[in-house]
């Protein structure tokens, strides 16, 4: 009779527990909870809930268990640190063990002994940044600070490994403790990007340091690097507040202009009245030719301007995944009636080489494309005529390809009749 089956009275297990020594039995736990860091963590659990403990024994048991929840991921986290990462499915599983810990530590009152002990085994996978789980532990790491005394110990950890993103984080920690000298001073050690002069202007603009503030981004929109979207935001906010409208619509102006797309050329719209559109319209068109094709041909569908649109379109080709749902495609749907002729020679264009062999799944794709140029030569072009003379050209240059004329015989209209 197996085990699940009988009673617990039955169960030989627990007669021989019931017959055991405490100190036999106390052994045998401590041997299991040693060996096996679950079990430990399972001990905890159950006896926290049956058995009556003082404050500090329950605050004890809780910074018992957090070590025991390390205690099962940690191995696996060092392969991950080791490795650069691994699977999903072990990172899934170390990052909800760190989230186990992260909640017991906002949860309960853990003693300061146990959570500096925590930071400190994290710091050399925080450190090294390689595990692909850099987000969690920091996570964890902030958890376990209850007050600004934890906070700066943390910072000054962070501090200490020279690195970019831990220096970072040194600097946010300080910024919030309120330590303005040390973040002034770890403030002023990068000052590159946009990013950088936002968070010195804004630290001064809450400060109560207006004018240093707008010093300060002003500076940076002339002298940082890569994003400006904060900067420029922030000082258009401040020339809104004072009523300088040129200033702020110059300032939406680069907002709009910096990589446009039928989003931002939509919204600076918006924000012009009709007399200052007037102005703006040329410089932000003449912006087009730094951006994307995708939103070039968005914007100029948006204004109706159907010649430049097709123009782009057959520029960029028609697009080798071929889902009818794409923004090309939809945009050569729109263009059929106004230039028939162009759409059809660009939907023949995605049939690409119909003489040479291919796999099953292009011949899928094709066959979509291929019910596109039936549509163009009989449902626009009124010339059902020229459809049957291609696709009697299509269908006996491949009638030994077996694949083909099932794919295209699914979906091209009237394919099994010519």
């Amino acid at each position: 009779m197996s085990a699940k089956k009988k009673s617990k009275h039955q169960d030989p297990l627990r007669q021989l527990l019931e017959g055991a020594d405490p100190s036999v039995l106390i052994g045998l736990i401590e041997d299991l909870a040693i060996a096996e860091p679950e079990v430990r963590r399972a001990c905890f659990e159950y006896l926290k809930k049956h058995v009556k403990l003082s404050r500090k024994q329950h605050e004890t048991a809780g910074g018992e268990e957090i070590f025991a929840i390390w205690g099962e991921l940690e191995p696996d986290l060092a392969e991950l640190d080791e490795y650069g990462g691994g699977d999903y499915g072990l990172e899934d599983q170390v990052a909800v063990l760190l989230s186990d810990i992260r909640q017991k530590l906002h949860k309960h009152k853990v003693p300061s002994d146990y959570r500096r002990e925590l930071i400190n085994e994290m710091l050399p996978y925080i450190r090294s940044g390689n595990s692909g789980l850099a987000d969690d532990l920091y996570d964890v790491a902030y958890a376990a600070c209850y007050d600004n005394d934890d906070l700066r110990r943390l910072a000054k950890d962070f501090e200490a490994m020279h690195k970019d993103w831990p220096m970072d984080h040194a600097r946010r920690i300080y910024r919030r403790i309120g330590d303005r000298k040390k973040y002034l001073a770890l403030r002023a050690m990068k000052m590159q990007y946009g990013m950088d002069y936002h968070d010195l202007a804004t630290y001064y603009w809450d400060a109560g340091e207006k004018e240093t503030a707008l010093e300060i981004a002003e500076k940076g929109l002339k002298q940082g690097e890569g994003r400006m979207d904060d900067l420029r935001l922030f000082l258009a906010e401040r020339a809104e507040e004072t009523g300088d409208r040129k200033r702020y619509l110059a300032l939406q102006f680069e907002q709009a202009a910096d990589q446009l797309t039928l989003k931002k050329y939509q919204a600076f719209k918006k924000l012009c009245a009709k007399e200052e559109w007037e102005d703006y319209e040329a410089a932000v068109l003449d912006k087009l030719g730094r951006t994307w094709d995708s939103e070039k041909l968005k914007i100029h569908m948006h204004r109706k301007e159907y010649d430049q649109a097709l123009a782009v379109l057959l520029k960029m080709g028609y697009p080798s995944w071929g889902y009818s749902d794409g923004d090309e495609l939809k945009t050569a749907t729109k263009l059929e009636t106004h230039f028939p002729e162009q759409i059809l020679q660009y939907y023949r264009s995605g049939l690409g080489n119909l003489d040479r062999s291919a796999v099953r799944k292009d011949y899928v794709r094709k066959a979509g494309v291929m019910e596109k140029v039936r549509h163009m030569y009989v449902d626009i072009l009124k010339a059902p005529e020229k459809w049957l003379e291609f696709v009697r050209q299509v269908k006996q240059a491949n009638v030994r390809r077996p694949a083909l004329q099932e794919e295209f015989g699914k979906v091209v209209t009237g394919w099994k009749d010519v």
